[in-house]
């Protein structure tokens, strides 16, 4: 849904420059944001995320996904960040 929201300028500001230090758009802070005041208690997952059955966030694989996490792909993933 879009909707207009009128914010401080200087919230604005440091909203944005938050949102370009993590690398993401400013929906998905707002978004995280709002669900974090709307659900402090549940501690609703972010989006993309649900809970597992012991409450942990888990990424949701999209339809199709196979992919499996092994010790090789972790190894591969450190020695291309340099790790």
């Amino acid at each position: 849904m879009k909707t207009t929201l009128e914010l401080p300028d200087d919230l604005f500001v440091e909203a944005k420059a938050v949102a370009a230090r993590r690398r993401i758009t400013l929906k998905a802070l707002f978004t995280r944001a709002l669900r974090r005041e709307l659900y402090p208690e549940t501690g609703a997952p972010a989006e993309g995320f649900e809970l597992d059955a012991q409450g942990w966030p888990v990424r949701k694989r999209a339809v199709g996904d196979q992919a499996e996490v092994t010790e090789e792909f972790i190894q591969r993933l450190r020695e291309s960040e340099g790790i």
